[in-house]
């Protein structure tokens, strides 16, 4: 018959052994990764008023096999009731979309066995401003990413020559721009700029330059928090060669219980 000692030091040893086993299960799971994770090209898109915006989610996979099946999709909007989209068992269901979406989304079954879960939203609207989530379900895995869609209006200027003066014209800006003029060597000229806002807070531009020489180059820049146009203008005689190029304000894709970490772990460090 085994002695009390001996009894306490086999319970011991199963106890490190059941105890060893569960930590190597929970380092296992920590480390190794989802199979598979939805992931977006673009998490924080700025979608021009009035036209339509992709916005981007697929599924990314770390096995070698790079095709899903029985994929689902959802997609949602944070603070709205109903859904944006669903797709379930190769059909869509409409049953719950909100009425602000309807008719307005279009879906593309056919790329889900590459993972690809994008949705397109037509004629983009201010009210569909907003953080998006995207839940993507197959027999591979699943994932969700949140897109946070921000909405502007912006259009490419056009110049004119009459009277020793150049003019330029833009027709959609959103929200209210700056519009500076510079000179080749990037030197502020003294430009005239005047808005006219439509009922919808929308403004049209007419920003006028003189003097000017011809064969001279000029750039116009047209800058909102979300936006940013710049056009190269090159006077030639009474016609304008024009070049723009737009470049948008990325927001950052971490979430704001991360940031405000980030933001006390540094307060924390500069104190001390």
């Amino acid at each position: 018959m085994a002695s009390l000692g001996q009894i306490i030091f086999t319970s011991m040893i199963i106890l490190i052994i059941l105890f060893s086993t569960i930590i190597i299960l929970i380092l296992a799971i920590a480390f190794a990764g989802p199979l598979s994770e939805a992931q977006s090209s673009n998490r924080s898109p700025i979608a021009n008023l009035g036209e339509d915006e992709l916005l981007s989610c697929y599924l990314h996979t770390t096995s070698e096999k790079n095709t899903f099946s029985q994929v689902s999709v959802s997609w949602e909007k944070t603070s709205l009731s109903g859904v944006v989209y669903d797709y379930y068992s190769g059909v869509a269901d409409f049953t719950d979309q909100n009425s602000q979406f309807k008719g307005r989304t279009q879906f593309f079954p056919e790329t889900l066995v590459q993972g690809n879960a994008s949705l397109l939203l037509r004629s983009v609207r201010q009210s569909d401003e907003g953080e998006y989530t995207c839940y993507v379900s197959s027999a591979e895995g699943d994932g969700q990413v949140s897109i946070n869609l921000r909405t502007a209006a912006f259009t490419a200027p056009t110049f004119t020559v009459s009277n020793g003066t150049l003019t330029a014209e833009a027709n959609r800006w959103f929200p209210k721009p700056n519009v500076t003029w510079l000179d080749y060597f990037g030197k502020v000229l003294q430009g005239s700029t005047s808005f006219m806002q439509n009922t919808a807070g929308i403004s049209s531009i007419v920003s006028t330059l003189k003097p000017f020489n011809i064969s001279d180059t000029y750039t116009l820049r047209i800058q909102n928090d979300l936006v940013t146009a710049v056009s190269e203008a090159t006077v030639m005689g009474s016609d304008v060669k024009k070049n723009t190029i737009f470049t948008f304000n990325s927001a950052s894709s971490l979430p704001r219980s991360y940031l405000s970490i980030m933001t006390y772990v540094l307060c924390i460090c500069y104190l001390t």
